[in-house]
């Protein structure tokens, strides 16, 4: 029987890890996606600061 529990429990450690793996893939892909779209935010705040001749974000600077 304590075989057993041994297995069940290293299968239930494996199944945790798996999960923590596979958040931690989520949480850095996430990440990624973050940077990007800010990236894009600040491309795209700085075109429309120049076409509208105003400084938007307050930065003290048009574009």
């Amino acid at each position: 029987m304590g075989i057993f529990f041994d297995l069940m429990q290293q299968s239930m450690l494996d199944d945790q890890q798996k999960q923590a793996d596979s958040i931690e893939d989520r949480v850095e892909m996430l990440e990624s996606e973050l940077k990007e779209t800010r990236d894009l935010l600040r491309k795209t705040l700085q075109v429309l600061e120049e076409h509208v001749g105003t400084d938007i974000d307050g930065d003290g600077k048009t574009g």
